[in-house]
């Protein structure tokens, strides 16, 4: 039957989330400073042995045997700690150090952690230079209160360390993946999300306007960042970045997650309307209808998550004229013609057709210039042509869907 020390020690793992070796070089690490506190010496480098089972352990002064070196007046009370001496060479490890006149600086003696070789060898006659030798310390007797109450500081301050770096190790790499979370606390510059063992932080910059996020309500959040902090592990999370809606396509579309069908690009005006041109790596699948799905189920499970935001759903053609004509739907193209020098496309339309083409506040042309790359300047037919400008063909120009009788009395109230 396990000791309660190692009982407890186990109930830790469980609540925190940590191995049980990790608690252990806690227990460890807060017994060598209740041992330093009592009994150490200043140049003492201690380390504890601790047994759970039975609840012994042995304590050790651990140093690393150094080629022997004359030691200045002094030197002995100013030395290079290795964490230190570790971060200053760093970036450059076989850099040697420069003194004030520019010369190599050898690194100092240090008595807590090192030992010369002439004293090694008397306590361990074949010690080797760059080995670490361990003496046994005596322990007289219990720990006083105010080392329990150190011993007692140190493990709480370390499993707190321990339990932040496991959250952080553990949402890491769902850098750039959408995740599930419950709307928590609102403040006046951000959400908290709660994703179980850490809260989330949805700022008001990542917010869609058009949605109500209530306390309570389970929401898809894209994960943006994921910072170290004093406090813990932050998590940055969106609902208006772009690669939400790719992700999200990636989760709901069987074809996508395959790899079937690639999202080729995204142009998202959060809450209001996005455009997304999809290929198909297999010649009997239709990448449009794949997303769409049967009566537009999948695409309309999409939008739902999304709060209700318009999909256009847009095949990617390698051909730009084509490419272009497409992400401009649903207005229908008549004549285009491309400037590559200034990566500007001339587009021409009929009309009745103008206000559709460049639709409400110029939304659609503008989400068709970020999803195609090009700058796209809308024409109406009655604009003479040029030599240059190139015929559409009417198999590849949009249909008209949808809102183009509105489109046609927005043009007559304005003439």
């Amino acid at each position: 039957m396990a000791s309660p020390i190692a009982q407890a020690m186990r109930q830790v793992c469980e609540e925190k989330g940590l191995s049980f070796e990790s608690v252990l070089a806690t227990v460890e690490s807060a017994l060598a400073a209740a041992y330093r506190k009592d009994f150490g010496e200043k140049n003492q480098n201690i380390k504890i042995e601790f047994d759970p089972e039975s609840g012994g352990m042995r304590a050790f002064d651990i140093k690393t045997v150094v080629e022997d070196m004359e030691i200045e007046e002094g030197a002995m009370e100013e030395f290079i700690e290795p964490s230190k001496f570790a971060r200053d060479h760093a970036s450059a490890p076989d850099t040697p150090v420069a003194g004030t006149d520019g010369a190599p600086e050898e690194p100092k003696f240090n008595p807590k952690t090192m030992i010369m070789i002439s004293p090694a060898k008397e306590a361990k006659s074949d010690a080797q230079i760059g080995e670490e030798i361990r003496f046994e310390l005596e322990i007289p007797h219990a720990f006083g209160r105010m080392a329990a109450q150190t011993a007692k500081q140190v493990v709480i301050q370390k499993l707190r360390e321990a339990e932040r770096q496991g959250i952080y190790d553990e949402y890491k790499s769902q850098a750039g993946q959408v995740i599930t979370g419950i709307v928590g606390r609102k403040e006046v510059r951000f959400i908290l999300i709660d994703l179980g063992k850490v809260n989330a932080i949805l700022p008001i910059s990542e917010q869609v306007a058009q949605e109500n996020y209530r306390p309570g309500t389970r929401l898809k959040v894209y994960v943006t960042a994921i910072n170290v902090t004093p406090r813990g592990p932050e998590i940055l999370v969106s609902r208006a970045h772009p690669d939400m809606l790719r992700q999200i396509f990636t989760l709901e579309i069987p074809e996508v997650q395959s790899g079937l069908v690639e999202v080729k690009g995204v142009a998202r005006e959060a809450g209001s309307r996005s455009k997304v041109a999809v290929l198909s790596h297999a010649e009997n699948v239709d990448p449009v209808g794949a997303c769409i799905g049967q009566r537009g189920v999948r695409i309309q499970t999409i939008i739902g998550e999304l709060g209700g935001e318009k999909i256009d759903v847009i095949k990617w053609e390698d051909d730009q004229m084509k490419f272009i004509a497409s992400a401009l739907s649903p207005a229908k193209v008549q004549e285009m013609r491309l400037d590559e020098a200034t990566k500007t496309a001339y587009v021409k339309v009929i009309p009745d057709q103008l206000s559709l083409a460049i639709g409400r506040g110029g939304q659609n042309v503008r989400l068709a210039s970020q999803l195609t790359g090009w700058r796209i300047t809308i024409e109406g037919q009655e604009q003479e042509a040029t030599k240059e400008e190139v015929a559409i063909p009417d198999t590849v120009a949009a249909e008209v869907k949808e809102g183009e009788t509105a489109a046609k009395e927005d043009v007559q109230k304005a003439e």
